[in-house]
């Protein structure tokens, strides 16, 4: 804890901070620009459900697919803007969800596919356990903005074919695809846990909460070391870390996003998840930001040596939503933490392109290399989930931090 206090000291002496500024510039790219882009030009009016790619002029980029996790993510982010008052926003939602239940459920024994072709048709019927998690975050998310009842019953059915279909023969955890192949992973069971509390919040059924309980007792047993306050990426099939470098790599972003996450699952049940959600931030930040600009790197290595010192729009957001989780859950003041990671998107990420004539409000560069130089030629959609949650966390819980910290 020492640590995280001197760090967020020096941030706000090297950002001067002025109150509400991070939070104001956030709502305003959020709510002004990026929403009413999206819903104007990433929604699929002729074909169905979302644009996957843009390009940085905010015209749709031809692909020949369409993944229903991103389907899930843009049912959140149109579900999450509705609830915070932004106009057609849930008819936005409603439109991706009829299109994912009308094309994508495969039936009780199939579950979900994981790819469609733009107009909707099965590309690939594979039942992959991070686009379920999505699939069924979008349901609690939608039933949240809706208000309608019989979106249980699509989180139920879902939650039936996880149980039934994905459970790994080892009883612990899930199978990340089936036919099963490759090691085992923590992330999809990390957006699984996010995706329960969700319904879980939304239609307080036990059953989520029971899923919600597995999974953190997985994160406790066998995704963190104490020892280290690392949170391991690949696994064997007994949930042992893989004894090679990927075994070996960390990304602070996931520890960020952990972290978060563990808060939230806390603040629903009562259990104390405080030791859990600082360890996991002390080593991010500790090792897995730079200290000159308050970049949050791609990976570094259990031992804190950087792998990767590259940087993508989510981690920086996943360290917002960590400042969040620390000031709810030890009081400590997260706004030099959004002061410095609001910089960093605004300065290389958020509404940028290749060249200056190719910049336009609400869209983004995803991704940046160790040089800080621009490495993708698209605006990806899926990156709009991670923006919604940051900068609405921010909006949430900017009267608390003005009331604990008054200017």
């Amino acid at each position: 804890m020492p640590y995280l206090t001197a760090t967020r000291q020096k941030i706000a002496i090297d950002h001067g901070w002025q109150a509400d500024t991070a939070v104001q510039r956030a709502s305003r790219w959020l709510l002004d620009c990026a929403i009413p882009l999206w819903a104007a030009n990433g929604v699929d009016r002729k074909r169905g459900g979302y644009v996957e790619q843009m390009a940085f002029d905010a015209s749709a980029r031809p692909v020949d697919f369409k993944r229903t996790r991103v389907i899930g993510r843009q049912i959140y982010v149109f579900s999450h803007a509705a609830l915070l008052g932004q106009k057609d926003a849930l008819e936005c939602a409603r439109f991706g969800h009829d299109f994912l239940t009308r094309n994508a459920w495969l039936g009780p024994d199939g579950g979900w596919a994981r790819l469609l072709t733009p107009d909707g048709r099965v590309k690939d019927a594979t039942p992959d356990l991070y686009d379920l998690a999505f699939i069924l975050y979008a349901f609690g998310w939608y039933r949240r903005a809706s208000g309608d009842e019989t979106v249980d019953q699509w989180a139920l059915s879902t939650l039936d074919f996880i149980e039934t279909h994905m459970r790994h023969p080892g009883g612990q955890g899930f199978l990340v695809e089936k036919p099963a192949s490759g090691a085992r992973l923590q992330n999809p069971h990390m957006h699984l846990l996010e995706a329960a509390l969700i319904n879980l919040e939304a239609s307080g059924d036990a059953r989520f909460r029971r899923l919600a309980d597995e999974i953190v007792e997985l994160f406790a047993t066998r995704f963190f070391d104490p020892r280290t306050s690392t949170l391991g990426e690949q696994f064997d099939e007994r949930w042992n870390r893989l004894r090679n470098a990927a075994g070996r790599a960390i990304e602070p972003g996931h520890q960020f996003e952990w972290a978060w996450i563990l808060a939230r699952y806390q603040r629903l049940t009562g259990r104390d998840m405080r030791p859990f959600v600082e360890g996991l931030t002390w080593f991010a930040e500790t090792h897995g930001v730079e200290h000159g600009d308050w970049l949050a790197l791609n990976t570094v290595r259990d031992d804190g040596v950087v792998l990767d010192a590259g940087s993508r729009v989510w981690p920086n957001t996943e360290r917002i939503q960590a400042g969040v989780a620390m000031f709810e859950l030890f009081g400590i003041d997260p706004r030099p933490v959004f002061a410095s990671s609001t910089r960093v998107l605004f300065d290389h990420f958020l509404d940028r392109g290749h060249s200056p004539d190719r910049k336009l409000a609400g869209t983004w560069m995803d991704r940046i290399d160790a040089e800080r130089r621009p490495v993708t030629d698209h605006v990806p959609a899926s990156t709009l989930y991670h923006l919604t949650i940051a900068f609405a966390e921010m909006i949430r819980i900017a009267p608390e931090v003005e009331d604990a910290f008054p200017s």
